[in-house]
């Protein structure tokens, strides 16, 4: 239906449908490093939690559990508990640090290789090309509006086995929070706990879902990361980038023939015009070229750079750029695209690097004929300096501490409601809340005592002697009461600083937290 004149036009549409992304495979040493990187961190995150490590007969013998129902969290030998968080804050700051320190070094080496949703993106893209085939055959089958039998088995075999990879995931999530053998056969005769199930699940829909289907779209639109690594990147940053000075002008193969026969008519009608008519240059040689590679058999070869536009770095890359534009939010500095222009560059008789890890102070350098910085020199500066430091020194604390926890853990709180009681026969007593952590794995016996004042005396609640039982690995709630007699300094004194003691009777490892005693003229 015709528009009337005076109507004005609808807007365009800001909107355009996601176009999935079919990386073509590729191999070179970058590729390899990825598959090496994907196997290990895949096989940490499922097998960890079935490594076993005896701490004991009351105590849980998986290496790596978060116990979330007696609040501690167990790696090896290690045991952290809760009033130990510190320990958990350190290691997140370390992660920060070095996550600061490879984006300053090397760009976003954690995104392109190590990051969750890059390994598990890789893991389903090789599931899709083993099943479907390589780039072009996903295409096509992308591409096919009829869903005959091949395309429906094709698919069906390839979320099945997506959805197979979704459950392992999310089920050896939920092995780090109980015991593994255990939760596995209760998930399997349904005796498992509801919460169990429902983590399970939701760990399940989200790996199929972003590792299936989004994608790329997580790191360009979910994750921040991407937004905010400018700042930890300066002129000296190693990053994936093209070496645009070398390879423009870029012509394909079929495009440099025809000029060059272009040229070369050219050419022979300078010559027969004489010198004076004009005549072509020789490119200049690139930086650290080897000129016996680059021997074209006509001079208007030398026309072009060293980019044939075979679109080989685009093909691979699975977030669908083009290096060639430049620095982009969606880089996720993976390198497939180094691999596979080398690859195009050794066929061709070009030497590699035309895309590479490079910084921008290596352009000005190349653009003038000088080599690039060595890579020791892009990497050891003052910003990753610092990093390196500061990532250092908040593990050597965190090491130190480990070492100087005390086997005895008290903690000691005055009941203040009231301050001070006085009893029948006029002593002046305090009462106190004291916790005693039992660290082993066996009940320990401990002796609680006071000193300060000689006067005072300790009394436990509950039992007429100076030691309790403390049960193995647990945490015990004991009362103590500090007595001082009648006319004693501390009983008639507004506060006194006394200091009790707990010793472990096995072994005679003791520790202590100062207080105070209130008298009567509190």
């Amino acid at each position: 239906m015709p528009v009337p004149a005076d109507q004005p036009e609808a807007p365009p549409s800001l909107y355009a449908a996601r176009e999935p992304i079919f990386p073509k495979r590729v191999s070179g040493n970058f590729r390899n490093l990825k598959w090496g990187l994907m196997a290990v961190t895949l096989g940490i995150y499922y097998l960890t939690p079935w490594i076993r490590w005896d701490r004991g007969p009351n105590l849980p013998d998986q290496a790596v559990l978060v116990d979330m129902a007696n609040r501690r969290f167990f790696f090896f030998w290690i045991e952290i508990w809760p009033h130990e968080f510190y320990f958990v804050a350190g290691l997140l700051v370390m992660a920060g640090l070095g996550l600061f320190l490879f984006t300053s070094a090397l760009g976003r080496v954690w995104c392109g290789y190590a990051c969750p949703q890059t390994v598990w993106t890789d893991l389903f893209i090789l599931v899709e090309r083993w099943i479907e085939g390589d780039r072009n055959a996903r295409l096509r089958l992308h591409r096919q509006k009829k869903w005959d039998f091949r395309k429906v088995r094709l698919r069906l075999t390839k979320w099945l086995v997506w959805l197979i990879i979704a459950i392992a995931t999310g089920g050896a999530w939920v092995f780090y929070f109980t015991d593994a053998p255990t939760l596995l056969s209760d998930l399997f005769t349904l005796d498992a706990h509801p919460i169990a199930y429902t983590t399970i699940a939701i760990l399940t829909g989200t790996t199929f879902f972003f590792g299936g289907f989004a994608r790329e779209q997580i790191c360009i639109y979910a994750c921040p990361w991407p937004r905010i690594q400018a700042a930890m990147m300066d002129e000296d940053t190693l990053t994936v980038g093209y070496r645009y000075w070398r390879g423009e002008p870029r012509g394909k193969g079929n495009v440099r023939r025809r000029n060059s026969k272009e040229a070369m008519a050219a050419e022979a009608a300078s010559h027969a015009a004489g010198p004076t008519a004009g005549g072509s240059y020789a490119r200049t040689p690139m930086p650290n070229e080897n000129t016996d590679l680059v021997a074209p058999e006509d001079t208007s070869e030398t026309a072009y750079g060293d980019c044939i536009d075979c679109l080989a770095c685009v093909n691979v890359c699975p977030m669908g750029i083009d290096i060639r534009d430049g620095q982009q939010l969606e880089c996720i500095t993976c390198a497939l695209c180094i691999d596979a222009c080398d690859d195009i560059m050794a066929k061709v008789g070009k030497p590699r690097g035309l895309i590479d890890y490079m910084a921008l102070t290596d352009e000005i350098r190349e653009r003038e004929g000088k080599p690039p910085k060595p890579i020791m020199s892009h990497i050891l500066r003052p910003r990753t300096i610092m990093y390196t430091a500061l990532w250092s020194l908040v593990g050597v604390g965190l090491v130190f501490a480990l070492f100087i926890r005390p086997e005895v853990d008290i903690t000691v709180a005055p009941v203040r409601n009231p301050t001070y009681v006085t009893l029948s026969d006029g002593s002046i007593r305090n009462t106190y809340e004291v916790r005693l952590r039992n660290k082993q794995g066996e009940a320990r016996p401990y002796r609680i005592s006071v000193t300060g004042d000689p006067a005072v005396r300790a009394q436990l609640e509950g039992t007429p002697y100076q030691t309790v039982e403390v049960p193995a690995d647990t945490t015990h709630l004991q009362r103590v009461y500090l007595i001082a007699p009648p006319g004693s300094v501390p009983a008639q004194s507004e506060r006194i600083d006394v200091r009790l003691w707990v010793e472990d009777i096995s072994n005679g490892d003791r520790a202590y937290k100062d207080t105070i005693f209130n008298g009567k003229a509190n």
